[in-house]
């Protein structure tokens, strides 16, 4: 298996129309990122219908959720942890697949809401995933304070890094993999290296292989 593993993410619902455009203009992924609910004008929500079509092409799916606009307080991270696992359980998403909570660049964040989602979502037996932008806006200060208040957060996390962004590429063409990162302790083993492909709706990723076992 190579190290470094290529994959795609999209609001849009993952159908044949879709697959054929990323298959023919890019390659075929090796997990596909969705999320867990419909947030209007923003993302589609997953299906059961869906996964199985992620599967049913020899995909893991990246479960990404995304019901909020800010991170901040400890209970605020607690309660989107809950409503995490509620809908990964809806869906059908077993236990020890990573849920990446998306942590926008232009969102206010803090160190306690950090805490407060991986300190409740550790122990539903998920793996607590945050995908952030480690160079603009506070993400990376505040995980690092998070880190030194409960080393736990930088074992238990898996970080999907939004920087450096060189642009989607097909997957023979995808870029060494050197995410940018806190710079603390922490597993920065996904990269979000393009964003809104205009051949397709998607963005282009690479994974360390690690992350594989974490996926559904």
């Amino acid at each position: 298996m190579p190290r470094y593993i290529w994959g795609v993410d999209s609001a849009a619902t993952v159908n044949d129309e879709l697959y054929s455009c990323v298959k023919s203009n890019f390659g075929t992924p090796r997990y596909w990122g969705r999320y867990l609910t419909e947030v209007p004008n923003v993302s589609e929500g997953l299906t059961k219908r869906e996964i199985a079509f992620i599967q049913s092409k020899g995909m893991k799916l990246l479960p990404i959720y995304n019901v909020f606009s800010e991170a901040l307080g400890y209970s605020k991270g607690q309660v989107a942890a809950r409503n995490a696992v509620f809908h990964s359980r809806r869906l059908g998403i077993p236990n020890n697949v990573a849920i990446f909570a998306n942590v926008e660049r232009f969102f206010e964040v803090d160190e306690a809401w950090i805490r407060g989602w991986v300190e409740a979502l550790y122990p539903t037996g998920y793996r607590p995933g945050i995908y952030h932008d480690p160079t603009e806006g506070p993400f990376a200060v505040e995980y690092c304070k998070a880190v030194a208040g409960n080393n736990q957060v930088a074992v238990q996390t898996i970080l999907w890094s939004a920087e450096p962004e060189p642009g989607p590429t097909k997957d023979r063409n995808a870029p060494a993999f050197k995410p940018a990162k806190p710079n603390c302790q922490g597993n920065a083993w996904l990269w979000q290296y393009g964003r809104d492909a205009t051949e397709c709706p998607i963005d282009t990723n690479l994974a360390d292989s690690r992350v594989l076992q974490y996926l559904y």
